[in-house]
């Protein structure tokens, strides 16, 4: 599969003045659930209007969507407030009721993402649709899994696709629902410029309050649009109540992000500028993380020398570790002299936290 503009055709023939945004509810409740949430955000910038008929769960005996009965709502959606309709599929049967009821855009999840076997059945259900097809990354960050499924859609015919990140599952406890790997993501941009790329901060933070914050961010780093769960009563809302927001507020987030445009040539320099930077912001908050967990397993070992009465400085490993990471360090581009101030503070660090826990 290689790059090519056409694929950003169907994005650039709404003709948008801002990024795509895709909302609704994380899941169809009622017909009046869907309705009226549709009916708050017509005449906003929402351009499709989102809704799970199908949910698979993590286990069963959770609401698992209302089925194909969810589609006729959808319809309903279109007739009444003239947004577009989309929903998840995750297998071949789902396909081909969508495309019965002329669902205008299709995506498929992150567990679905994950399997090759699941994406080539959904691929050959889709041969030849001229419907948006996009596809979230897989629960895990295999970037070559997320191209694989796109590859797999793609070579079914389906030229109208993106892309959407949704971050990723962690065994580690984050502020994250699912960790976003800005950095992966990036690299996709890298590798695929014109596939467009939806920001999914509902599924990434799990928490409301995090939702513009995420969203700017993924507009800083040139994202396309963003896709939102929005409910009119989150707290009640049957599946993912902490993380969806109240039109008024989706709106007002709306209004808030901050969007550069490119109009002119220092406007470009501007934006690329932008985006560089916001690539160092994302760097910069992984090397925090990075190091705080680099601690919690300093405050481990000044714990066992405690039980051990074993004294906090060991030399020789210290000497290990310092040579070790000046020839790392070389191999990116990184001088002796950077490397020995930057791992001499964080030895200290340590050996202040290992002090700290052995005399407390």
């Amino acid at each position: 599969m290689e790059n090519k503009k056409e694929m950003r055709n169907w994005l650039d023939a709404l003709n948008l003045d801002h990024p795509l945004v895709i909302a609704g509810p994380c899941s169809a409740e009622t017909e009046e659930q869907v309705l009226k949430i549709a009916h708050e955000l017509k005449d906003t910038d929402v351009s499709y209007f989102r809704a799970g008929i199908w949910k698979p769960r993590t286990r069963p005996g959770m609401f698992e969507g209302v089925g194909a009965l969810g589609l006729k709502w959808l319809q309903k959606v279109k007739a009444e407030t003239g947004m577009k309709i989309c929903t998840e599929v995750a297998n071949a049967a789902h396909v081909k009721l969508a495309l019965e009821h002329d669902v205008d855009l299709l995506w498929i999840g992150a567990r679905s993402t994950v399997s090759p076997f699941i994406m080539q059945e959904i691929a050959d259900a889709l041969e030849g649709t001229d419907k948006p097809v996009l596809i979230k990354n897989p629960v895990n960050p295999d970037l070559s899994l997320w191209l694989g499924g796109i590859e797999r859609i793609y070579k079914s015919g389906v030229k109208n696709i993106g892309a959407i990140h949704r971050g990723f599952s962690t065994y580690q406890k984050t502020k994250y629902r699912n960790i976003p790997e800005w950095q992966l993501a990036i690299e996709f941009q890298n590798r695929f410029p014109d596939i467009p790329l939806i920001n999914d901060p509902s599924h990434i933070t799990g928490n409301r309050e995090m939702i513009f914050d995420v969203s700017q961010t993924a507009l800083d780093l040139n994202f396309d649009g963003l896709m939102i769960e929005t409910h009119y009563d989150p707290e009640n809302a049957w599946s993912d109540a902490a993380q969806q927001v109240t039109p008024s507020t989706l709106v007002q987030i709306m209004k808030n992000l901050k969007i550069r445009k490119e109009t002119n040539a220092e406007a470009e320099y501007n934006s690329e500028l932008d985006n560089l930077r916001a690539q160092i912001d994302v760097v910069d908050n992984q090397i925090i993380n990075l190091l705080g967990q680099r601690m919690e397993a300093a405050d481990g070992i000044g714990a066992l020398k405690k039980t051990k009465n074993v004294a906090v400085l060991q030399s020789k490993r210290w000497n290990e570790i310092l040579g070790k990471m000046v020839l790392e360090g070389q191999d990116h581009g990184l001088s002796e002299e950077f490397i020995l101030k930057m791992f001499k503070a964080i030895h200290q660090e340590s050996i202040n936290h290992q002090e700290k826990i052995i005399n407390g």
